[in-house]
């Protein structure tokens, strides 16, 4: 679980703009680490390699606990301490980053199904609200219960329902700004409205 954390805790946003330009993507667009907010400084190239490593961070977690011989359960462990370490890294003074491409990662690797439970469930969502990041929030709080309807095991429906919780922490402030917004003007806004990061 530590080696998991250290790995999710190499926030490749940040470093990868600080080589790049030497500033702090962490005052620069949003505020956030991860790929959006780096595709803001960096452009699509940005975009696509921090999207690719931040992916491949939870992909190797699973892999590692899995070949250290760990069972379901412990992987689970291992797929939290990654991203836990994506979104609170130490090194950053715990501003890290919200978690959505280490999560989905994780989760590829360790149920593809899973993975799939969530796109099926984002889609009617995201053409309801119009807008990225709420329908991933809606698809993530929702999918384990879906998951659990239709039969998964047990360690799939705890991994997602932990992202879920760890998801709606770290967009909190996104969901308040949504629900204001809805309460002023009536309808949820775009994500070219808020700016969001997904």
């Amino acid at each position: 679980m530590l080696i998991c954390y250290l790995l999710g805790s190499f926030t490749s946003g940040y470093y990868w703009v600080r080589w790049r330009t030497g500033l702090d993507i962490r005052l620069l667009g949003s505020g956030n680490v991860g790929a959006k907010n780096v595709g803001r400084v960096l452009g699509p190239i940005g975009f696509c390699i921090t999207l690719l490593l931040d992916v491949a961070k939870g992909v190797v977690a699973v892999a590692l606990a899995t070949y250290s011989g760990l069972g379901p359960d412990a992987v689970v462990a291992c797929i939290l301490a990654v991203v836990v370490g994506h979104n609170w890294p130490p090194q950053l003074r715990f501003h890290g980053g919200k978690g959505v491409a280490t999560s989905m990662g994780a989760l590829l690797a360790f149920d593809p199904l899973a993975v799939l439970v969530v796109l099926v469930v984002f889609l009617p969502f995201w053409g309801f609200v119009r807008s990225f990041t709420m329908a991933g929030l809606l698809a993530f709080a929702v999918a384990p219960l879906v998951l659990f309807l239709t039969g998964f095991e047990n360690p799939s429906i705890a991994a997602l329902s932990f992202l879920a919780i760890l998801m709606l922490i770290t967009h909190r402030k996104n969901i308040r700004e949504e629900f204001g917004k809805v309460f002023r003007t009536g309808k949820p806004s775009t994500e070219k409205d808020t700016g969001h990061e997904p």
